[in-house]
């Protein structure tokens, strides 16, 4: 069967690609042109685990195709898919304008007999705008059926979502229809999935009721949570004891910084606007979103209490997508915290395995890191903004060691405290013990004096070379310039060439009254005598050793 969806974003691609591998042949429709082509190179505009696997493998069949051209695809269909944005508008209805045009476009092309599927998430009612603009505009040349499928998709498995749903709601007025539908889900239909079948108003208000209910639990468990650290309650413990209840359920009760995404925050929105059409008022959505609303705007709060302050302070924001495996940005938590933390006065590290380049129009200037430890390297903290999981398995002795101060506010509770306080107190235990060492006073008294030895051979290899050289330098000069030379060692110059030779320089003419060339002169040599011959032994036993400079660099040495 032939097939055409048009719009290729993320409800779009997927649809497409996954009902080419249900042997479909599939033409995905999209007027931007760059995407197209970029689509027809086998470059995906989203991040999806398993999408590019999935498009890559059904382009070479021939069995998925990618164009501009709405009129011929509509004209070849049997099929017409309709998974194009709607948006929220400002006045929380939904955009249904490119459907409009694409319902337009279908009636225009219409040569034979075909059914219209609304994919979108769509208003109740919408279908029975499409048939009406479908009707008018090909003037009962033909006969169609408008059906309603609403997706299911979660991002980050939208591919598993898809071929293994935990149903497939089709709503349509006429059994051809259904038996159209009935043989494009059939892999899904043989594999016992179950298939509900309505009325086009009720799979649309399916849809609409089931994001609802989500976003609710959601908005619930974070209320508990707020209420668990008030009494002192661990609400991760409350939610599994919940969860347990098959009542109830374990999934979406996972406290964290509020929902976000492309679903249900516009979803919960559009449901509240349909209600109030009907001179209703759906008062359980009304509290979702604004408990939602006001467990975002705790968390800034929570972090600036959590760092004593925030002014002048580093922050590492580990997660900027809404949720893991997506880099959607779309109401993402991590935009009002970041913008809190930035009005409190911080400085923002943050680093997202995905989203950074779809992070950067929609935040203010910050530091985007290449990874978790180069967002922590001289930070005041960090911060789990987003549920990734690698950020499951931080390796927290590193992270502690690069931080300034050991904390980590975990926004989506990948952690148990006792498991963060271990760490850290494995760390100053590895310290306390470092101290063990030198408390007997004859390790002490040891360590003291092979230092004494070492400082005053220095000290004299200093102030023999400049003797060698012509510099009026006592004795006890050697160790005066030790103080330059250490700072000049201190700056991160390769090998300490430049830094070395320059703070040589100052102490020597400052102090000596030694000319440019002549301070020069004795650095180079002193640095020379330095580390000569300490390379030259190194190489000696690396070479009796048996072992490679490239192995030891790769930690390979045996």
């Amino acid at each position: 069967m032939k097939i055409c969806v048009v719009g290729s974003g993320y409800v779009g691609l997927v649809t497409g690609a996954c009902l080419a591998d249900f042997g479909m042949t599939v033409t995905g429709v999209d007027k931007d042109a760059d995407k197209v082509m970029a689509l027809k190179r086998g470059e995906i505009p989203i991040y999806e685990p398993g999408l590019e696997e999935i498009v890559e493998k059904n382009a070479k069949s021939g069995r998925l195709t990618f164009t501009t051209e709405l009129a011929p695809a509509i004209r070849e269909a049997r099929a017409v898919f309709i998974a194009v944005g709607t948006p929220s508008r400002p006045d929380g209805k939904a955009d249904l304008s490119f459907v409009q045009q694409v319902a337009e476009s279908i009636g225009d092309n219409l040569n034979d007999y075909k059914v219209v599927v609304t994919k979108s998430t769509v208003p109740v009612g919408t279908g029975q705008m499409v048939e009406r603009i479908v009707r008018e505009r090909s003037q009962g040349r033909q006969e169609f059926a408008v059906v309603s499928n609403p997706e299911f998709l979660r991002e980050g498995s939208a591919i598993d979502d898809f071929l293994h749903p935990d149903r497939v709601v089709i709503g349509a007025r006429t059994q051809r229809a259904v038996d159209v539908m009935q043989d494009i889900y059939a892999p899904l239909k043989a594999a016992g999935v179950p298939f509900v079948v309505a009325n086009v108003e009720s799979a649309e208000m399916i849809k609409y009721a089931s994001n609802g209910f989500l976003a609710t639990k959601i908005s619930f468990i974070n209320e508990v949570a707020e209420i668990c650290e008030a009494v002192g309650a661990d609400v991760e413990v409350v939610a599994r004891g919940m969860g347990l209840d098959h009542r109830i359920g374990p999934k979406f009760l996972h406290p964290g910084p509020g929902f976000g995404g492309s679903c249900f925050p516009k979803d919960t929105r559009a449901v509240a606007q349909i209600a109030e059409e009907q001179g209703l008022r759906f008062e359980i959505i009304d509290a979702v979103l604004s408990a939602n609303e006001r467990v975002r705007r705790r968390m800034a709060p929570k972090i600036e209490r959590a760092f004593g302050g925030l002014a002048g302070k580093t922050v590492a924001v580990l997660g900027l997508a809404f949720k893991g495996d997506t880099d959607d940005m779309r109401d993402s938590p991590a935009i009002p915290i970041i913008e809190g933390l930035i009005a409190a006065g911080a400085r923002i590290r943050a680093y997202d395995p995905a989203a950074i380049e779809q992070a950067r129009p929609l935040l203010p200037p910050i530091e985007y890191c290449a990874d978790v430890y180069d967002a922590a390297t001289g930070a005041d903290g960090a911060v789990i903004a987003t549920e990734w999981n690698q950020f499951r398995a931080l390796d927290l002795d590193r992270l502690k060691s690069l931080l300034s101060q050991p904390l980590l506010v975990d926004l989506r509770n990948l952690y148990e405290p006792a498991r963060v306080a271990a760490a850290i107190a494995k760390l100053a235990q590895m310290f306390a013990e470092g101290f063990a060492v030198v408390r007997r006073p004859e390790r002490l008294v040891a360590a003291l004096a092979w230092s004494m030895v070492l400082w005053i051979t220095i000290a004299g290899g200093i102030w023999a070379v400049a003797l060698a050289l012509g510099i009026a330098m006592p004795f006890t000069g050697g160790w005066l310039m030790l103080a330059p030379l250490v700072v000049g060692v201190a700056v991160p110059t390769p090998g300490s060439v430049g830094g070395f030779h320059e703070a040589f320089r100052l102490g020597a003419t400052s102090f000596f009254g030694a000319d440019n060339d002549t301070a020069v002169g004795a650095a180079i040599v002193l640095h020379a005598i330095s580390v000569g011959p300490v390379t030259l032994a190194g190489l000696v036993f690396i070479v009796q050793d048996g072992l490679k400079i490239g192995g030891i660099a790769r930690g390979d040495i045996g």
